[in-house]
């Protein structure tokens, strides 16, 4: 760890505000700001709205709509930020306190993650081991272990490894040719008089290499194999085992990005342009790699890892350009709040039913007054009550982030 000070300023003190207003600004849109769009785009269905509302929806598989961004983003985020608070801690305390804080922090939100997905609650087989949170968790917890013990080169290392490792499985290692999409799974069903998806799955003979189809590839395969219990997709997961690899990739990308941010011998404004060259590098890379290895989030493929990555890299770019550099501060406020809270308002928004209580406030004849603007006018209040919620907690300086 010595040598990686080499690469970054001896103190942190003080916070990079454009890395939580960038934070705050992409849970934004989960927190209530993308149904504002989908609201608005049930009254027009035309124009700006439209197009906003088709970039405010996952794709179905390959490519990326800006809201296929936004998880990648986080992890990205993740990246950066562990290397202002682990080198600090390293200085402080040293090393082992800094590994120590990498494990606590990653099994409490892992904790959290298995407890916002039901937790016990239809038992040991509704229990979803890997979701949202507890990719976050992981991530946080192998790229935070690889700062601590590798030197730059290690690091880049161990990002490359994952992500021509991961193509290399999912290009080359065999699987049995067959779809395990619902609708698939329920056909085969029906001729083999069986729901045992294991079963239909060892029922076929015939295998394939180099498929990335969904339900028809190694990642996806694995999961049926291999993941216990609840699975997003039926029989496999979004954020299942193998693809778990080069999202770790993905944070270590932004820790990348937090190395260089703390350079000392690299004026800010190159900073911006660096970060901006690396990201559209990244974003061109990675569409020219995703014609051989599509860019897909679901599978989160190697491509989709530089393609997301690379965005990453500008959005950060554009943030510390318009906050550290020119100080135009006040309009972040609300996603400074957000971004200082983002694992406490997303647990909130999710767990907390904010739209019966947004009709409690304005439902009714009040909701009514609004005619066909009536949902849009909830969404807003939904939003409003979030935002409340980050600034009660940023005021009284409480926390929770990673």
């Amino acid at each position: 760890m010595a040598d990686q000070t080499e690469f970054v300023t001896s103190t942190a003190s003080q916070r990079l505000r454009a890395l939580d207003a960038l934070r705050g600004f992409d849970m934004f849109w989960i927190v209530g700001a993308e149904d504002i769009v989908h609201s608005l785009d049930k009254v027009s269905h035309t124009g700006f709205a439209h197009f906003l509302a088709g970039q405010l929806t996952h794709q179905d598989w390959e490519g990326v709509a800006f809201y296929d961004l936004i998880f990648p983003l986080f992890v990205f985020i993740v990246g950066v930020s562990l290397v202002f608070s682990l080198t600090k801690i390293v200085e402080q305390s040293g090393r082992a306190a800094a590994l120590r804080r990498i494990f606590w922090r990653s099994a409490l939100l892992y904790l959290i993650g298995l407890f916002y997905y039901g937790g016990f609650a239809g038992g040991f087989e509704r229990i979803r081991l890997l979701g949202v949170l507890q990719r976050i968790a992981l991530c946080y917890f192998f790229a935070g272990i690889a700062f601590c013990t590798f030197k730059l080169r290690g690091l880049i290392a161990t990002c490359a490894a994952l992500l021509v490792g991961y193509w290399a499985l999912m290009s080359f290692v065999p699987i049995r040719d067959i779809s395990l999409e619902k609708k698939n799974l329920e056909r085969l069903a029906v001729q083999a008089g069986t729901t045992n998806a294991i079963v239909l799955y060892r029922n076929t003979t015939n295998w394939v290499t180099g498929k990335f189809d969904e339900g028809r590839n190694l990642a996806n395969h694995i999961d049926l194999q291999y993941l216990l219990w609840r699975k997003w997709d039926g029989a496999y997961d979004p954020e299942g085992l193998l693809s778990t690899l080069p999202a770790i990739a993905t944070c270590l990308l932004g820790a990348f990005a937090g190395l260089f941010m703390r350079k000392r011998d690299v004026p800010e404004r190159k900073k911006v342009a660096w970060l901006l060259g690396a990201g559209a590098g990244g974003v061109a890379i990675g569409f020219l790699w995703g014609l051989q290895f599509p860019v897909v989030k679901k599978i989160w493929t190697s491509s989709y890892v530089l393609v997301a990555g690379g965005y990453s890299c500008v959005f950060l770019a554009v943030f510390y350009q318009i906050i550290e550099i020119w100080k135009f501060q006040k309009w972040a406020l609300p996603f400074v709040w957000i971004g200082m809270n983002p694992i406490t308002i997303y647990l909130v928004h999710n767990m907390v039913d904010l739209n019966a209580l947004a009709n409690r406030l304005i439902g009714g004849p009040i909701k009514a007054s609004f005619g066909a603007y009536a949902e849009m006018v909830v969404t807003v209040v939904i939003l409003g009550f979030s935002i409340l919620i980050v600034r009660l907690l940023y005021r009284r300086k409480i926390f929770l982030r990673l």
